[in-house]
């Protein structure tokens, strides 16, 4: 905890040194003491938006990670299926995030599902591609090894290939925690408002430096968040490689 906290430290004082030392306008960057003082004043309205955005994002990053890891091993038993479905995977991530999600909200509203539904549109495809990647990489001579002893597919997906295939899926994974955080955000500048995007729109229309700073902040808590989160889980599940 203290390793990771030792950096943002050391992040806040050079800010704080470079606003007194370089005589900064405080229009282009104010001191890290008054975007922190801010914070604290509102408080519960900054926590209300972390937690809103969190949860937006944290539902589409989990359903795009789930979607994400199941496509991949759908198209890995039946290829045909990948030759018909990943052509539309991949031409669905030409379609820029802002017109997915003014789509996506005309269809759902300013509603949780909405801006889930933009996350995960940003999350999975690197996540499937990524677990392709990652069972491609698995050395042939290993799966021949498990079908010489009587290995059923399903349990060569179990025992090896999913299994090997956990550090590359896991590298998406932190990828996507970033990308479902802007989806997130970018969904909640489609009139809602509660949430760091609709906090992020209205400090910059209104010109209120000091809130834009302290959005940027909170963003910066819920990526931090997800990471931390993907992190964990990384560390309990693919434990052997402290090992190598």
């Amino acid at each position: 905890m203290l390793r990771a906290a030792l950096p943002i430290l050391l992040l806040f004082a050079l800010w704080e040194a470079a606003v007194i030392g370089l005589a900064i306008d405080p229009f282009y960057l104010p001191s890290i003491r008054v975007v922190a003082a801010a914070m604290q004043a509102q408080a519960p309205f900054y926590l209300d938006a972390y937690l809103v955005t969190l949860s937006e994002a944290a539902l589409g990053f989990a359903m795009g990670g789930l979607v994400g890891v199941g496509s991949a091993l759908l198209f890995t038993r039946l290829p045909v299926v990948k030759d018909m479905v990943l052509p539309i995977f991949i031409v669905s991530q030409t379609v820029p995030v802002i017109a997915f999600g003014a789509i996506v909200v005309l269809w759902f509203g300013n509603t949780l599902m909405a801006k889930a539904a933009i996350a995960f549109y940003l999350t999975f495809f690197p996540v499937t591609i990524n677990t392709l990647a990652g069972i491609a990489a698995v050395d042939p001579r290993q799966v021949a090894l498990l079908r010489s002893f009587g290995a059923r597919q399903g349990a060569i997906m179990r025992k090896l290939l999913l299994p090997s295939a956990l550090p590359r899926i896991f590298t998406a994974l932190r990828l996507s925690a970033s990308l479902a955080l802007a989806g997130a955000i970018v969904g909640e500048w489609f009139g809602a408002t509660r949430g760091v995007g609709a906090m992020l729109l209205a400090a910059m229309f209104n010109e209120q430096i000091v809130s834009l700073w302290a959005s940027i902040l909170v963003a910066a808590a819920v990526g931090g968040t997800l990471f931390a989160a993907v992190a964990l889980a990384e560390r309990a599940m693919v434990f052997w490689r402290e090992e190598l």
